[in-house]
């Protein structure tokens, strides 16, 4: 279960334009929208994108924050073991499969997908582990994908699984596994078509590296962090609610819904407030209330009228 260390916090505030390297790193090519692998390390590739309405004015976290201090268990369970451990991690070439209940299932290969309109998006990012980031996504809205293969009628639910690749990700291998894999989450459907709701594939403008979730993640800003399911491999809609990695794990801990509620404490700490990663200070400085679905109340509060948010938390 995900396990509360004090978060590291840089002496100085830095926004670097660095990037870290993978070894299968993707090219954008002239015509803007192929990829191709390359065998060399390569910085991440710029992606076009538009400016969207979904955006939050706070200051960013800084980007070396943000590629370096993580949670990816497939590479580890420290902070830093995502950015350390995924060098070898080859994002290219990718298919994302959607099917279940749905009128047209189809296998999606990444050029398809990042062929999709792109939008610019920054979303506050709360981690259940009481830690939190303004983040600059790249991505399209699940609904546009869902759109495209026409989900039947008696679908309710969205279940997404990751890739399991024990060669390459290291926090997969050996005897002793901190989780069952494939890492796999679910959303409601009216959740998951919710205009908030998104496939990312790039951060500060760049594609995705790998220790975020390359090529494509799913991103639900009034979350907690942990449902934001990474290397996503497919997409199955179902009429029953689909299991979820960490409910599996600590169902006592970690709900379903995993809404942000700082009137609902996780077991062993608050979540009345939270640590903004990347703000300076010390023992506790830079702390701040957290907020009722982490500020997306407006957008997707009616999602839950009648509810008992303290029961499916």
């Amino acid at each position: 279960m995900p396990v509360y260390r004090p978060p590291r916090i840089p002496a100085s505030e830095i926004t670097p334009e660095r990037c870290f390297l993978n070894r299968r790193a993707f090219i954008a090519t002239a015509a803007g929208g192929m990829l191709a692998a390359t065998a060399a390390p390569a910085l991440a590739s710029a992606l076009k994108a538009s400016e969207s309405r979904y955006k939050v004015d706070e200051k960013l976290t800084p980007e070396k924050d943000v590629t370096t201090y993580n949670n990816f268990y497939e590479f580890g369970l420290g902070k830093g073991d995502p950015a350390a451990n995924s060098a070898n991690f080859k994002p290219t070439p990718w298919t994302v499969k959607v099917d279940g209940l749905v009128g047209k299932p189809k296998e999606f290969g990444l050029e398809e997908l990042l062929a999709m309109p792109l939008e610019d998006r920054v979303y506050r990012m709360r981690c259940v582990e009481a830690w939190s980031m303004v983040i600059p996504w790249v991505g399209f809205p699940l609904a546009a994908l869902l759109d495209k293969v026409e989900p039947l009628g008696d679908a309710k639910y969205v279940a997404f699984e990751t890739v399991v690749r024990p060669e390459e990700m290291p926090g997969q291998s050996g005897y002793f596994q901190s989780l069952p894999w494939p890492y796999v989450e679910g959303l409601r459907l009216d959740e998951a078509r919710n205009p908030l709701t998104l496939l990312s594939v790039g951060v500060y403008g760049k594609t995705l590296p790998n220790q975020n979730g390359a090529p494509i993640r799913l991103v639900v800003p009034w979350k907690y962090g942990f449902k934001g399911v990474k290397s996503i491999v497919k997409i199955t809609l179902t009429d029953k609610q689909p299991p979820s990695t960490w409910n599996i794990s600590a169902p006592n801990e970690y709900g379903f819904y995993a809404n942000v509620n700082p009137e609902v404490d996780h077991p062993r700490w608050s979540q009345a407030s939270e640590n903004r990663i990347g703000e300076g200070g010390f023992f506790g400085a830079n702390r701040r209330p957290t907020l009722p679905f982490n500020g997306y109340a407006e957008e997707v509060a009616g999602l839950y009228s009648g509810m008992d948010l303290r029961a499916n938390f």
